[in-house]
């Protein structure tokens, strides 16, 4: 403590560079501070810090550790803890560019393991960003001496020294809770499971938080089921999905999109007070969409796409600039590859000729004259061949009724289960358009990513880096990841990043394994060894990384321009 202060002393006035000379282990009262990494300038990346607290000083109890699930909730609950004290800071540093600041990697809605803080069997590790004062490009030691002696320690003492046990109680009954849902999910062969009670509308489009005044979720009695769940005497009662082919319809604006964007991030946890805490969902569901201009590199669409025109190979297609229904195609199956259970669609964001031909169309574009066998075709393929189950919005063709097992109508954001009323008119009036589909699904891609395919190179440097939720940079090219919506974190983004320099680097791609095998091992490698094994330096600060999904890992490995894919089947 008294070193870190006299250091700064020592190099207050100096070039912002003698920061260099702070970095190290300082003990102060109740913890210890890291310093891992110094910014070059006060404009440049924040430097990064670590806080480590021993078990003496905040006890973390082991049952709150020693199970996983639990552990990963009770950091959430100190990481929030933390953003929160960051956030009422009074303490504020000046000077130029960063200077004063403090950030954590904060949680969002969902609870997802990241490396903003982690628990051993004897300490908690807050990691955080900082930007040291200077004025100009001279450090500014008097504001950088208020940083660590005041503002860190006011903001650990709002935050890990004031957590009271009964609120980390609650996260791991919660976690208990979640846990005890998927193995009735599992147990009962429900694809979803939504809570009576739940808020499922969001404040906007660019808030995840509930809406004021929502009308509560309220369960069909068809699909009504009770689920006994530990911490609490009462049932949990609620709507459940089964497995197999589910509709959602109704009128515009009556929250169709609303129930399924409350289903696609029920693959994810939800703290308490969302309103979809008890929304839960087959981890292994992935969203799938139309994504005009989308690369693709040879994936094996021609379960729904053949005979192309110029005699182009729909068993190995590949192209630049994929259309609505080539893309659409491409990522369901890419979607299965990777090992998707269910499958989510919105009509409002696919592609019409990808999703229905009625019988009028069919009758003047013949069946020789058409490559695209319709989603509508393969839907009880995958059912019956893959176990594969899909919930899919739709609003303008009842030609789905056929081949619906429950059909779910929302009305003013209530659900009604109208599937007799919808078979009863599919019999009356029986569509007039013809399957394509011949009797089996098809082949599944199954591919393996070449060495080469990964390129970091940017000049003399090697780059690869996420720009916020949406992007990841990598050397001369930009990976898009707009339409993957199940991304939900920036931190998750950063996460991948990381990890294609991590595969490139260890040579994973010089092993002879498929895309399948290739997830199976970053998961593996996630599990045992943890989120921070993937960062370039594992033993200091790992960085803001969110654990990501196995299904928008390889979304993005599908998206890189420069990928060599050979076809192992």
């Amino acid at each position: 403590m008294n070193r870190l202060q006299q250091s700064l002393r020592q190099i207050d006035g100096k070039s912002y560079k003698a920061y260099k000379t702070i970095q190290g282990r300082f003990s102060f009262h109740r913890y210890e501070v890291i310093v891992d990494y110094v910014q070059g300038d006060p404009f440049a990346s924040p430097s990064k810090i670590r806080i480590i607290i021993p078990d003496a000083y905040r006890k973390i109890k082991a049952e709150w550790k020693n199970d996983q699930n639990r552990k990963v909730y009770t950091e959430d609950v100190v990481a929030r803890s933390v953003a929160r004290a960051i956030s009422n800071n009074s303490i504020h540093g000046k000077g130029s560019g960063k200077s004063g600041l403090i950030a954590i990697d904060a949680p969002g809605q969902e609870i997802l393991e990241r490396t903003a803080v982690d628990l051993d069997p004897n300490h908690i590790t807050i990691c955080l960003s900082i930007g040291l004062p200077a004025n100009g490009r001279r450090i500014n030691g008097k504001e950088a001496e208020k940083l660590f002696f005041d503002a860190i320690p006011s903001i650990l003492s709002q935050s890990v020294f004031a957590i009271k046990d009964e609120t980390i109680d609650q996260a791991v009954k919660l976690a208990d809770q979640h846990q005890a849902i998927r193995h009735a999910m599992k147990e009962n062969g429900w694809v979803s499971f939504i809570a009576n009670g739940s808020v499922l509308p969001r404040q906007s489009g660019i808030s995840n938080r509930p809406l004021n005044n929502a009308i509560p979720f309220q369960s069909p009695e068809a699909n009504q089921v009770r689920i006994n769940i530990p911490h609490q005497e009462e049932p949990l009662t609620g709507m459940a999905i089964k497995k197999g082919v589910t509709l959602i319809v109704g009128g515009g604006y009556h929250g169709k999109s609303t129930l399924l964007n409350a289903i696609e991030r029920g693959v994810y946890h939800h703290i308490i007070g969302d309103g979809r805490e008890y929304v839960l969902t087959d981890p292994t569901a992935v969203k799938v969409r139309a994504e005009d201009g989308r690369q693709v590199t040879t994936v094996n669409i021609s379960s729904f796409i053949n005979d192309l025109p110029h005699k182009q190979d729909t068993n190995r297609f590949t192209t630049e600039n994929a259309s609505g229904s080539t893309s659409q195609a491409a990522n369901v199956v890419e979607a299965l590859e990777a090992g998707a259970g269910t499958l989510l669609i919105d009509e409002d964001t696919s592609a019409t000729n990808f999703m229905i031909r009625d019988g009028r169309m069919q009758e003047l574009v013949v069946k020789e004259k058409e490559p695209i066998t319709p989603f509508i075709d393969k839907i009880e393929q995958m059912k019956q061949q893959l176990d594969v189950s899909t919930i899919l919005v739709m609003g303008g063709s009842g030609d789905y009724f056929d081949v619906a097992d429950q059909v779910i109508m929302m009305d003013q954001y209530k659900p009604f289960n109208v599937t007799d009323k919808a078979k009863e008119i599919a019999e009356k009036n029986p569509t007039a358009r013809t399957s394509k589909a011949d009797q089996d699904f098809g082949k599944l891609p199954n591919r393996q990513f070449l060495p080469g395919s990964i390129q970091m190179q940017k000049g003399k440097k090697s780059k690869v880096q996420a720009k916020g939720l949406a992007t990841v940079i990598m050397g001369r090219t930009d990976i898009s990841l707009h339409y993957v919506e199940q991304l939900v974190d920036s931190s998750q983004t950063r996460m991948i990043a990381e990890m294609i320099r991590h595969i490139d680097q260890k040579g994973w791609l010089k092993k002879n394994q498929s895309l399948a095998e290739l997830l199976d091992q970053i998961e593996a490698q996630m599990n045992q060894q943890g989120l921070a094994s993937f960062a370039p330096f594992p033993n200091q600060h790992p960085g803001d990384l969110a654990r990501p999904r196995r299904f928008e890992i390889a979304a993005t490995l599908n998206r890189i321009r420069t990928a060599k894919v050979k076809d192992m089947s």
